[in-house]
C-alpha cells in the first residue's frame, strides 16, 4: 500500500472514531411541572395537575450529539398527543414539551412515555384532580 493511501485510510478512521464517539448524547432525567425555568427545565416540579393547567414536560440529556426526543402524552391508553423536537446539544440540556387543552384535561391518570430516537427512555405518570 502506498503512502498516500496509508494516509487516507489513516484519516479515515479517525474520522469514523470522532463522529462514534461525539454522539453520546443520552436521556438524564423527565421532569413534570406547571412552569419553566429560562434554560427550559422545570420550575417547580409536580405530578398533580389541575383540569385548565398546562403540563410541562422537561426532557433532561447530557452528552454530546444529536437525535430525536419524543413525547407521548396518554390518557386512558389512548395517545392525545405526541411531539417531536429534532435536537442538538453539546453538553447537558433540556428540551421542553407541553400539552394544554382549552376545555379542560378530564381528571384521571395520565402517561408520559419519553423516546429518543424511537427508542423508550423513561415514563412518568401524573395525575389531574378536579
Amino acid at each position: 500500500m502506498n503512502r498516500a493511501r496509508r494516509q487516507l485510510l489513516a484519516a479515515c478512521v479517525v474520522a469514523v472514531g470522532a463522529v462514534a464517539c461525539a454522539n453520546n448524547l443520552s436521556v438524564a432525567n423527565i421532569q413534570t411541572g406547571r412552569s419553566l425555568n429560562s434554560d427550559k427545565s422545570v420550575g417547580t416540579l409536580t405530578t398533580a395537575f389541575k383540569p385548565n393547567d398546562t403540563i410541562y414536560v422537561s426532557v433532561l440529556t447530557e452528552g454530546s450529539g444529536s437525535g430525536t426526543i419524543g413525547v407521548k402524552f396518554s390518557f386512558q391508553c389512548r395517545v392525545i398527543s405526541d411531539p417531536e423536537k429534532k435536537v442538538s446539544y453539546r453538553g447537558a440540556a433540556a428540551t421542553e414539551f407541553h400539552i394544554e387543552y382549552s376545555g379542560g384535561f378530564p381528571s384521571g391518570e395520565y402517561d408520559i412515555e419519553v423516546l429518543f430516537n424511537g427508542q423508550p427512555a423513561g415514563m412518568r405518570k401524573i395525575r389531574v384532580e378536579p
